[in-house]
């Protein structure tokens, strides 16, 4: 199955959100009803992806889920550099390996944004650390999970 947009996705059914990095891949989840993104783990990317893809489709099946969202990293001004290129080519191999609906995200800011709610939480580096990549993969997802709901 090639890329879909947002509003393609199943209109019921868990999702998984992606905040795809180098390192690692930061998961969240969300309820069959499209309301609350909430953090899950963050998948740590070796030498090899196929673990990573291993331990991903594990959550996407353990979960029933029934589609992805993938943050695409843009530039400020729109445009794509190596990290969203990067982003695609994680997309890619998720889709030569299963055949899901898989929708990408912009994902400007997520990180800085879950950053800044960690922060207000007064959470510790070393602790916010451990928490970004998931988090900001929960701030991803609800991004677009709102945007699913403001259009049904």
């Amino acid at each position: 199955m090639p890329l879909v947009s947002l509003t393609d996705l199943p209109a019921k059914g868990a999702l998984l959100g992606l905040d795809p990095g180098s390192k690692t891949i930061g998961v969240a989840g969300c309820d069959a009803g499209h309301l609350i993104a909430s953090p899950i783990e963050t998948i740590v990317r070796g030498k090899k992806l196929a673990p990573a893809l291993d331990r991903l489709f594990a959550l996407y099946d353990g979960r029933k889920c029934v589609g992805l969202v993938v943050g695409l990293p843009m530039n400020m001004d729109g445009s794509e550099g190596p990290s969203a290129q990067s982003a695609r080519a994680l997309v890619r191999n998720i889709l030569e390996r299963r055949d899901v609906p898989l929708a990408l995200w912009d994902e400007r800011l997520s990180t800085a944004g879950a950053e800044r709610a960690l922060l207000e939480a007064d959470t510790s580096r070393a602790r916010r650390e451990e928490l970004i990549d998931k988090v900001a993969a929960a701030w991803i997802l609800q991004g677009a999970i709102d945007r699913l709901n403001e259009g049904r």
